[in-house]
């Protein structure tokens, strides 16, 4: 079946996009549902790097590297907040991809508008509902008067094993999260893909199949790079010791990978380009 792409407004293809409707709230060619949830990524993205940058330049400014309690659970729970909406909304973005190659007839009539917010709500919902048990996991440890934490951000790891109480729950809730929520995002990413690789390859037309897999080759990009990057600091945090080490694979993790979403999608789609 070709592969077709449906915005939420229809447009004429013939009639070039003047300087004036170059915005994305006037320019049709970007109210597609992709955009939509790539708008939303972005805003995930900014907000994930918000919660640890600036706190780490504020404390080479000021040469201090002190957090009270409260900030650095609350910078935690944030955390963990906008890591989980990371991983969802690159599922639900897999899932447009999905009915885009595979139902193109249907396209418009399943990823309306309303059916798009209620996808990014409720991925709001878990990852608020699982950072928010995470923390109170949190505060119901003990701790020392003064902590150092050997990492430039407070991070949910690193706080459980410097708790002076019995950490048996905590750990196995944060494992049992983290394996449901990264396995879940995965699992649906890797059943979205087997099927748009199915329907690819029935495709009979040689640049129809190029069509359709260049529309996912941003997504497969930064969908690659986020878990790369997620599975190295894990292995980092667990394989050594070195503190150096797990301190440079976090910032790729907090940093680089935010930063480079952006300029995957834009310089792999030509309505995304200057």
């Amino acid at each position: 079946m070709p592969y077709s792409d449906y915005n939420w407004q229809i447009t004429n293809p013939k009639n070039p996009i003047s300087a004036k409707e170059s915005g994305i709230h006037s320019n049709s060619h970007l109210h597609s549902p992709m955009y939509f949830f790539l708008s939303n990524l972005s805003f995930v993205d900014i907000c994930f790097t918000s919660t640890t940058i600036p706190k780490m330049l504020w404390n080479i400014q000021t040469q201090s590297k002190v957090i009270p309690f409260e900030g650095c659970i609350i910078q935690m729970y944030f955390f963990i907040l906008f890591a989980g909406l990371d991983s969802l909304i690159l599922t639900v973005m897999a899932y447009d991809r999905f009915v885009a190659i595979c139902h193109p007839l249907h396209y418009t009539v399943i990823m309306n508008l309303w059916f798009c917010l209620l996808l990014v709500l409720v991925s709001w919902i878990i990852s608020a509902l699982h950072s928010l048990l995470e923390s109170l996991m949190v505060l119901r440890l003990s701790f020392c008067p003064v902590l150092e934490i050997s990492h430039f951000f407070c991070e949910l790891n690193q706080m459980i094993q410097l708790a002076s109480s019995d950490t048996f729950l905590n750990n196995l809730v944060m494992y049992f999260g983290s394996v449901l929520l990264a396995g879940t995002s995965l699992t649906g990413i890797l059943y979205s893909y087997s099927k748009i690789v199915s329907s690819i390859h029935a495709i009979s037309c040689s640049q129809g199949k190029y069509k359709a897999f260049s529309t996912c080759a941003s997504h497969l990009s930064v969908v690659s790079l986020f878990y790369c990057t997620s599975l190295g600091v894990y292995l980092s945090s667990a394989a050594t010791h070195s503190s150096h080490s797990s301190v440079t694979t976090s910032v790729m993790y907090t940093v680089v990978t935010p930063m480079l979403n952006p300029f995957i999608y834009s310089l792999r789609n030509k309505d995304l380009r200057l």
